[in-house]
Parts: C-alpha cells; sequence; structure tokens
C-alpha cells in the first residue's frame, strides 16, 4: 500500500506531529511505503491565485474553469503538480489537522482549493442536460481511500448532539461529503 500523509500543524512537536510520525511509523513498519506532505515545513502557499494557472488564466480569474483549462494543459504551477502527482501515487491518503474554528486549518484548505482541480478531482464524467458528473466517483481520485486524523480542542461532550459545538459529523459532514466525495 502506498499512503500519502497530508498534515497541516504549525508545531511539529504537537499531538497533530506525533499522530502523524505514528502513523508513518506504523505504516513503513507494516511494509507499506508512506510519503508525507508537512504544509507548513513546505511553507504551501494557501491562497489560489491566477498565477497558478499561467496563461490559462482569464481576466477576470474564473477558478473552476482556469483550473480544469490549466490541468488540461500542463501549465499548473510546480508545486500543485507535484501534489497531484503524489495522489496519483498514493492508494490511500491520510489527512491529518486540528480542527481549528470548526474546520481544517486554512493551509490545508488552500491546499484543497489548488492542488483539487477542475478536471483532476472533479469534474470528470458526462456533463449533459440531465447529468453533471459524479465529482470524484468518475474522476481521476475514484477508487482511492481517504482517511481523517482529527484532533479537537474540547472534550467529547462539546461534540455531542447538545453540545457547546454541536456533533463532530456535522462538523466534518463537508469534507466527508463534499472534498472527500467518493459513491
Amino acid at each position: 500500500m502506498k499512503t500519502l500523509i497530508v498534515y497541516a500543524h504549525p508545531e511539529p512537536k504537537s499531538l497533530n506531529g506525533s499522530l502523524k510520525d505514528l502513523a508513518v511509523s506504523t505504516l513503513e513498519a507494516a511494509g507499506h511505503e508512506v510519503r508525507v506532505s508537512d504544509l507548513y515545513a513546505m511553507k504551501w502557499k494557501a491562497v489560489v491565485d491566477a498565477a497558478d494557472y499561467g496563461p490559462d488564466a482569464s481576466s477576470p480569474l474564473k477558478v473552476a474553469r482556469d483550473s480544469g483549462r490549466a490541468f488540461d494543459a500542463g501549465t499548473l504551477t510546480l508545486d500543485v503538480l507535484a501534489e497531484q502527482e503524489k495522489l496519483l501515487w498514493a492508494d490511500t491518503i491520510i489527512f491529518q489537522f486540528p480542527l481549528w474554528w470548526y474546520t481544517m486549518p486554512a493551509i490545508l484548505k488552500g491546499w484543497v482549493d489548488r492542488v483539487f482541480t477542475f478536471h483532476f478531482a472533479y469534474g470528470v464524467g458526462e456533463h449533459s442536460d440531465t447529468k453533471y458528473g459524479e465529482r470524484f466517483g468518475e474522476g481521476t481520485l475514484a477508487g482511492r481511500k481517504a482517511l481523517l486524523s482529527v484532533t479537537t480542542g474540547g472534550p467529547q461532550s462539546h461534540y455531542a448532539a447538545r453540545g457547546i459545538n454541536g456533533p463532530i459529523d456535522d462538523l466534518l459532514f463537508p469534507i466527508h461529503h463534499g472534498i472527500l466525495y467518493y459513491p
């Protein structure tokens, strides 16, 4: 098995850092190949802009359309292409991050925004008057497994139905059923 860990925490000695290190050592000890994208160590640019799409950027910028055109033309930035190559290499992707302000850290959301381009991660398949593709189900990432390893800053009771933060499943729904949607 080949696993990509996309890790988003600024402190290597954090619980998230320890969980990432444990995943790497456990998987490697079992004979699996592991690669890690440590977004903070990489100084990952978290903001989508026209520079991501080179000559395929329009004015005004149309992120979905322009990302698909740049993907098709091979003109995405080198950092985005490198991350897409890692995704193509991997059988399994683990996202390791803390839950901050009810979602993933901005650097990880920016990774998704820039790497999951149109025609690569979505927008592949039939597009007609009656069907608009199956997102990842027909995309380049179909068949891969994804896992969220998420830490929270509060007790379990805070993430229950009557907890102050609401049910954890509700908080993770946009990630599970949007970013990582696989039929």
